[in-house]
């Protein structure tokens, strides 16, 4: 278990590199005779934040609903799916081919197909980032159920346990450190799903401020945009860590 002066020292480093990144950002533009339309400065970019022609936090909060629904129903469905094939190898055999061959499609392609399905707004952008996200989740979620031993398994069906309690007392616990090894990778994936869902048609969101900015060479609101969308992936992460914390023995977690 880690202690709190070591929990307080990964902190304090990462604040620090984060604060080098932008000491050395704010120092390459101010020494390096680099034009504001290129790459403005950490001050000229914190600036645009007052600015109220860019309605930041309606942009804001419309893609944090993209990325939190797209990834929510991502992890219904992930681990569903994954319960299943567990319970039911035959369904896997018949499904898993299916699914992988769908994972192939690229998702820039899908994402036409979607908004012709949907229209524009919030849903079909939550459908790319489920899309994109949900099969890590899947994969490793079905790794993680039948990462039990053996003989663990025989002891409690030779004490007559019931199907669910199998699951409930064995698999489930055991496969947690997986499920959050893939939940973490999907979290990546589902702030990039959003924004190429927003990049591919829309009419509101941080992606879709960065397309609208782009052409009068606003790069301060482009470089904000891009700042609050790693913001709000952050948060996301940061939850799935939490929630890491608190239900996974920290040596059973899985890198």
């Amino acid at each position: 278990m880690p202690t709190l002066d070591d929990r307080w020292t990964r902190t304090l480093m990462a604040v620090v590199s984060h604060l080098a990144l932008l000491l050395v950002w704010y120092l390459f533009v101010k020494f390096g005779d680099v034009p504001k339309f290129v790459m403005p400065s950490p001050v000229d970019t914190a600036k645009t934040i007052l600015a109220g022609n860019y309605n930041w936090w309606t942009n804001a909060a419309v893609t944090a609903t993209e990325i939190f629904g797209g990834y929510a129903f991502a992890l219904v469905v992930g681990v569903l799916l994954a319960l299943a094939f567990t319970w039911s190898k035959p369904l896997e055999a018949l499904m898993m081919p299916l699914l992988v061959s769908l994972n192939m499609i690229p998702k820039v392609a899908l994402g036409p197909l979607i908004i012709v399905w949907f229209k524009y707004g919030v849903v079909p952008n939550m459908m790319i980032a489920f899309s994109i996200c949900v099969f890590p989740i899947l994969l490793t979620t079905v790794r993680g159920l039948r990462e039990v031993e053996p003989d663990l398994l025989d002891l409690v069906r030779t004490l007559r346990g019931s199907r669910w309690q199998v699951f409930t007392k064995i698999q489930l616990p055991g496969a947690l450190p997986y499920i959050f090894s893939g939940m973490k990778v999907a979290a990546i994936l589902a702030v990039a799903g959003a924004i190429v869902g927003e990049f591919l048609g829309s009419d509101k969101g941080l992606g879709y401020l960065m397309l609208q900015v782009q052409v009068t060479l606003d790069t301060a609101a482009m470089f904000m945009a891009v700042l609050l969308i790693t913001l709000i992936g952050m948060l996301l992460y940061g939850a799935v860590l939490a929630l890491e914390r608190a239900f996974v023995v920290p040596d059973a977690r899985v890198s």
